[in-house]
């Protein structure tokens, strides 16, 4: 073996040595930061399910701060987690905290359509288009609001799928919550035949509106004629009930006015169309 091959089996031999060594002097600051972090990230899911059952007992809050809130201590929560533990790994935390910003205002840039997400649910939080409960239709999903999050909403359609929506589609898009008010209009319309009595077909759907203890006296129900038809002579209905109360009354109007038609002889037509054929010459 010659001289250089020995010198240089010496060097690797106490690079080797050198990089144990600081492995070894490091080892108890990459174990320490691991403690950190998986105690942290445990303790910051406690504090997450504390804060809801805190909320659900408050009466100050309802359910739908609930979510954002606890959702947003978490994230917070995460955030104390992983600066602590750069600090135990031995990463000066005040120039971290200026690195930070910095990184901050980069992945802004390049994070603004999720941050715009946040930004819209702290926006529906304090306007509050609905809460969690109503049923609602916006960004093009209908069905019952679950959850509103940090990032996105959780909605429930009438199937029971569960659609999760960002916050920003929801905030930007038209809202109908159709739960916002205690009462709502039912609106019907009623063909007769052209050949039926129209004072006794009204007076017959007027009947069965007194009927239903559920239909409002006030504003009163408004039976009317409204179009002449193709093929019927069209009535509407409209009467006014509690939102609850909506579906019920609608299905059973249909079916009382249908079955009364019938048992007092007012026909509701058929569409009609006539044909005339040609014979060739």
């Amino acid at each position: 073996m010659s001289a250089n091959s020995g010198e240089n089996l010496d060097i690797a031999v106490q690079f080797i040595e050198g990089m144990v060594d600081r492995a070894v002097a490091f080892l108890p600051s990459v174990a320490g930061a691991l403690v950190v972090l998986v105690v942290g990230m445990w303790l910051a899911g406690r504090v997450r399910s504390a804060v809801r059952r805190y909320f659900r007992k408050s009466d100050r809050l309802d359910e739908t701060l609930e979510g954002f809130l606890s959702s947003l201590i978490y994230y917070a929560s995460v955030a104390i987690v992983i600066i602590t533990t750069l600090g135990v790994f031995g990463v000066p935390t005040t120039s971290f905290a200026a690195v930070l910003g910095a990184a901050g205002l980069a992945v802004g840039f390049a994070l603004q359509g999720t941050l715009g997400h946040v930004a819209s649910g702290v926006m529906m939080l304090g306007f509050r288009p609905f809460d969690v409960g109503d049923f609602v239709e916006a960004a093009g999903v209908s069905g019952t609001v679950k959850q509103i999050g940090l990032f996105t909403t959780e909605i429930a359609t009438v199937d029971n799928k569960k659609i999760i929506v960002p916050n920003g589609k929801i905030f930007d898009d038209v809202i109908t919550n159709f739960a916002g008010y205690e009462t709502r209009r039912v609106d019907l319309v009623f063909g007769v035949s052209y050949s039926d009595d129209l004072d006794k077909a009204m007076s017959l759907i007027k009947t069965e509106l007194d009927k239903d203890s559920r239909c409002k006296k006030d504003p009163e129900p408004v039976v009317a004629v409204d179009n002449l038809g193709a093929s019927s002579v069209d009535i509407i209905c409209r009467v006014w009930v509690e939102r609850a109360d909506y579906f019920p009354v609608k299905w059973a109007l249909i079916k009382n006015v249908k079955e009364r038609f019938d048992a007092e002889g007012v026909s509701i037509p058929f569409p009609c169309r006539s044909v005339y054929m040609e014979k060739a010459a």
